[in-house]
């Protein structure tokens, strides 16, 4: 497994590497689970974050796919020794096949962008609250259109994460078949240390904002709660290592 930290400013760059993080994320909490940053915020992050290391920009929900194209091809930042990731979601689209569209159109920007940037499609593990579709069919609408990652989260952040919105083995189930189809998976939403526990080995990558701020999403980052969990994912990247 490995750790995306998600900062909102650049000075938060240094306490994400000092921690261990292996994926910086952009993303601003106060404009909801995929907020994005200010293209000046975006610029002067990726230029702190080496270009060794992947680089992830949340894009926004969407529901046109003009939109789409104009997002990917005003954000996709320049490009680098290692990847660039895009998280696009789909929140007031509740047509699955009108949400096929938009990750179709999404793959086209991407593809023309100077970055090549590896689309991301998210869903919610609170699809009614957030009017999408449901984990199921994203996913499904990830594998048929090519896209290379999944990343499932939570649209409402109030506190409860993942696993008190979607039941462990639905979490199970979607990260087996998503793994399966060859693309990379990636859970997040309001994990803690316990949550972590119970979702070891289900994903390649874990993504935190709250669990390492000091005052929750909207606080600070802090170096040292990143570490906190960075050696909590070592310990049980540890076990099942033994364990298998």
């Amino acid at each position: 497994m490995q750790l995306l930290v998600s900062l909102r400013a650049a000075d938060e760059v240094a306490a994400a590497l000092a921690g261990g993080a292996d994926i910086i994320d952009a993303k601003e909490p106060e404009r909801g689970s995929l907020g994005p940053v200010a293209p000046e915020v975006l610029r002067s992050i990726s230029a702190r974050v080496p270009g060794t290391m992947p680089l992830s920009v949340a894009l926004g929900d969407f529901t046109a796919a003009e939109a789409i194209r104009d997002a990917v091809a005003a954000t996709s930042p320049p490009p680098r020794g290692a990847p660039v990731y895009l998280k696009l979601g789909f929140a007031g689209e509740r047509s699955s096949s009108a949400m096929r569209g938009l990750v179709t159109a999404a793959l086209e920007a991407a593809a023309l962008a100077p970055a090549r940037p590896i689309v991301v499609p998210v869903a919610y593990a609170d699809w009614m609250e957030a009017g999408s579709p449901p984990p199921e069919d994203v996913l499904a609408s990830a594998v048929l259109t090519g896209a290379r990652a999944f990343l499932l989260d939570t649209y409402t952040k109030d506190g409860k994460g993942l696993l008190d919105r979607l039941q462990l083995g639905r979490v199970q189930a979607l990260a087996a078949r998503g793994r399966a189809a060859g693309l990379l998976v990636a859970l997040a939403g309001s994990l803690d240390l316990a949550a972590l526990d119970r979702i070891a080995g289900l994903a390649d990558v874990v993504g935190i904002r709250g669990a390492a701020c000091l005052g929750g999403r909207s606080g600070r980052l802090d170096a040292g709660m990143v570490r906190k969990f960075r050696g909590r994912m070592e310990s049980v990247r540890g076990a099942l290592s033994t364990a298998g």
